[in-house]
């Protein structure tokens, strides 16, 4: 089966191993993802103002563009271009107004018709996670898994309806699926605080080291997340939390893309592990994941 797929501008750069482990996994898994041809940014931020039309101008080309191409769902990976696009989904399907001045900008009749996924919805609606635990062959037994949501994945929740709001299983349901031993901590929605991280580093550093504190002291050994904005962040910070808290634990931040490779059974030299800051490796190494 072929999904058309969406990308996003981020997975061709710093998250090309979310990207890359992906697509790979889902030919392993029995369906592809067709990549949609001469896709444009989502604009990466769903616009709070009621009139800031033009900003869902991109968004709304591209669920067109899947549409005009036979599409009737379209596959994201990235947390930020899935809660964009699906929420410019839900304007185009119940906001006459607003619908018809952006198709009239863009010149394109479109009314909302293509359904939007995430990756992960595809694992558990259409694949279904029993078909994808019987295919894993390398069960990931022993690793204790953090599973990081974030702000974008699940919010607002009747835009989105991908899960419960305040107490979503589908990322522990899928690390189940893997082998791994899902983590529960309260800090699996909160923001991680990478949208200040231009404008206020202290926010995001104070953000980030709650989440990875919380995780940590619950018994995980990584952090794993669908959100290129928050794998960075999260990894990223941890240097800079180290300097003020001297008892501060790193803890590595990977792709759920990653894992689903290693319980598929793709090398770990193919996934892209050394351009993490936190070298997820040694834990990987020390729980039998993976062998040198």
């Amino acid at each position: 089966m072929k999904y058309p797929y969406f990308p996003g501008c981020t997975l061709y750069t710093k998250a090309k191993k979310l990207d890359d482990a992906g697509r790979e996994c889902s030919l392993r898994l029995g369906f592809e993802l067709d990549e949609l041809p001469d896709w444009t940014c989502c604009g990466a931020t769903f616009p709070l103002v009621n009139d800031y039309h033009i900003a869902m101008s991109g968004p709304t080309r591209i669920l067109a563009d899947t549409k005009d191409q036979g599409g009737d769902k379209l596959v994201t990976l990235c947390s930020v271009c899935f809660n964009v696009l699906k929420r410019t989904n839900h304007v185009m399907r119940t906001d006459e107004e607003r619908r018809d001045k952006i198709t009239d900008f863009i010149e394109r009749d479109y009314h909302g018709e293509t359904e939007v996924l995430h990756y992960l919805q595809v694992l558990r609606d259409e694949i279904g996670f029993d078909t994808l635990k019987e295919k894993v062959g390398k069960p990931l037994e022993g690793l204790k898994v953090a599973c990081y949501y974030g702000c974008l994945l699940l919010r607002p929740v009747k835009e989105i309806g991908l899960d419960n709001m305040e107490n979503p299983s589908i990322f522990e349901d899928f690390i189940r699926a893997l082998g791994a031993e899902p983590v529960e901590f309260p800090f699996k929605i909160e923001c991680c605080g990478a949208f200040q991280t231009v404008h206020s580093m202290d926010v995001a550093t104070r953000c980030s080291r709650d989440i990875l504190n919380s995780a940590r002291n619950n018994g995980a050994d990584l952090v794993t997340t669908t959100c290129p904005l928050c794998q960075f962040n999260l990894d990223d910070r941890q240097p800079e939390i180290q300097k003020s808290e001297s008892d501060f634990a790193t803890i590595p931040v990977v792709y759920f893309t990653q894992l689903l490779a290693l319980a598929l059974e793709m090398s770990a030299a193919d996934l892209g592990f050394e351009r993490n800051l936190i070298d997820p490796l040694p834990v990987l190494r020390a729980k039998g994941v993976i062998s040198d």
